[in-house]
């Protein structure tokens, strides 16, 4: 039996779980998410909690019950209380502002970055610098805050470039001068 997907996952005040067959609606105060769920595994209202449940004994079957249980239960969490992503910009001359749904960043190159935001993710940056993504759908905000550190990962040497902020970076030492 799967250790995760054995637990049920608590509905907390004020957010409505509807199943309507293999597709599953959570709406909160934060907003609504939905997803359509693989037929391997039956997903229960028991009450105030949600429990995942395996049709049969399948290798597929056992391997999706405890990845459907943590979907649902992100689900959950992010209409209640949504997730947030702090980046770091490092850098000389780096910074970053946000206008509407627009993130225009400042990396080093020649030109200016515009990088949009996918609906449902809300950017706000404080002292240039450090960028804060907040929204409900923690797989669209992990991507989101991928995406943004690609566009320039931090180099080893000086250590510019954008991070997370609980990011280590593993810093190397520069060419040994000749004596």
């Amino acid at each position: 039996m799967s250790r995760v997907g054995k637990n049920p996952v608590p509905v907390p005040q004020g957010v409505d779980v509807k199943v309507d067959g293999a597709k599953i609606t959570v709406k909160g105060p934060k907003g609504v998410l939905t997803r359509e769920l693989p037929s391997q595994i039956q997903v229960t209202v028991e009450g105030d909690q949600i429990v995942c449940r395996r049709a049969d004994e399948s290798r597929q079957a056992r391997s999706l019950h405890g990845l459907v249980r943590a979907l649902v239960s992100n689900m959950v969490v992010g209409v209640s209380q949504g997730f947030t992503k702090v980046l770091e910009i490092h850098g000389v001359g780096y910074r970053a502002e946000v206008n509407k749904n627009v993130l225009n960043l400042t990396l080093g190159y020649s030109h200016p970055i515009n990088y949009e935001l996918p609906e449902g993710i809300q950017a706000t940056v404080d002292k240039q610098n450090v960028i804060r993504l907040e929204g409900t759908d923690r797989e669209v905000l992990g991507q989101t805050a991928a995406n943004i550190r690609a566009l320039r990962p931090v180099e080893p040497y000086k250590g510019k470039g954008v991070r997370y902020a609980d990011e280590q970076v593993r810093r190397k030492a520069g060419k040994a001068g000749k004596k």
